[in-house]
C-alpha cells in the first residue's frame, strides 16, 4: 500500500480526488465506462467536493455503487447516506450520472443485500473511494470483520466505538439514536476492486492509521487487509500521519 502525506485535509482531498478521477478517465477510455465505489462520513468531504469538480469525466459513462446504509435509516433522515450522497454527488454533478445504485435501508435487509449484490457483482469495480474508521473498519465492517464471506453485501452488528464515531461528528445527538444494524459492503467486494482510494484525515484517526500499518493484517483490525492489495493508496493529512510508525509493515 502506497502512503500520501498531505499537509491539510484540503489537500489531501484534492491529491486522492485527482488519482482516483484519472482511474475513472482511464476506465470510461478503455471500456467505455467506470464502476466506482463511494463512501460517506466527514473523511470524505474535501475529496468528494475534488472528484465531483474534476475535469475531464463523462459522468454519464459511470455506474456507482455506495458502501454502506443503516438498516431502517430514512432517506430523509440527515445521517443517510443516501442523503449524503445524493447531495454530495449527485446533485453537484451539473450533467446526469450513468447510475447510482443506492442501498435502501428500509426494505428488507436481507433481500436489499441480494439485490445490490447481483448488481454490483454484475461487473468489476475500477476504483473504491473508502475511509478507515476509528476503530479500523472499512465501510461498516466491525472488528472483528468477516474476512471469510463471498457475499458482496452483508448484514452487520455495529459496535459501540463504531456508533460513538458517528455521534462524533455529528449525525446523531445521542449513542441511543444510531443504529445497532447496518448492511455493508463485505471486506472481499471492497478488495476485488481495481483500485483502491483511501482517504484518511484528522487526528482521531492517527490510532486507526498506526494500527493498520503496524497489526497482523486481520479481522481485528479491518483496514489492515489494505495491505495485502496491490493498487491500495492511503492518503493522510499532517494530523492522521502522526500514527505512521517509523518503520510500516510490508
Amino acid at each position: 500500500m502506497k502512503v500520501i502525506v498531505s499537509d491539510t485535509k484540503q489537500q489531501l482531498g484534492g491529491r486522492a480526488a485527482e488519482q482516483g478521477a484519472e482511474f475513472i478517465r482511464q476506465a470510461i477510455a478503455g471500456r467505455g465506462g467506470a464502476r466506482i465505489i463511494l463512501a460517506t462520513g466527514a473523511s470524505q468531504f474535501e475529496m468528494l467536493a475534488s472528484l465531483v469538480a474534476a475535469e475531464g469525466i463523462d459522468w454519464a459513462s459511470v455506474t456507482a455503487f455506495h458502501l454502506d446504509e443503516y438498516v431502517g435509516m430514512s432517506p430523509t433522515h440527515p445521517a443517510s447516506f443516501r442523503k449524503y450522497l445524493k447531495e454530495r454527488v449527485v446533485d453537484r454533478l451539473g450533467g446526469p450520472i450513468g447510475a447510482f445504485h443506492f442501498i435502501d435501508g428500509e426494505a428488507d435487509a436481507k433481500a436489499e443485500c441480494r439485490r445490490v449484490g447481483d448488481l454490483i457483482a454484475a461487473g468489476p469495480i475500477d476504483v473504491a473511494f473508502i475511509g478507515i474508521g476509528e476503530n479500523g473498519h472499512l465501510a461498516f465492517n466491525d472488528p472483528p470483520a468477516d474476512f471469510q464471506t463471498q457475499e458482496p453485501y452483508i448484514i452487520v452488528d455495529l459496535d459501540e466505538p463504531c456508533r460513538r464515531q458517528q455521534v462524533g461528528e455529528g449525525w446523531f445527538e445521542t449513542l441511543a439514536d444510531v443504529p445497532t444494524r447496518a448492511i455493508s459492503m463485505s471486506i472481499a467486494q471492497i478488495m476485488k476492486s481495481a483500485a483502491i482510494i483511501c482517504s484518511v484525515p484528522d487526528a482521531r484517526k492517527a490510532s486507526a492509521v498506526r494500527a493498520t500499518m503496524t497489526a497482523p493484517v486481520g479481522p481485528e483490525v479491518p483496514a489492515s487487509i489494505l495491505r495485502d492489495h496491490p493498487r491500495a493508496y492511503l492518503y493522510l493529512d499532517a494530523e492522521s500521519a502522526t500514527g505512521l510508525p517509523e518503520d510500516p509493515a510490508p
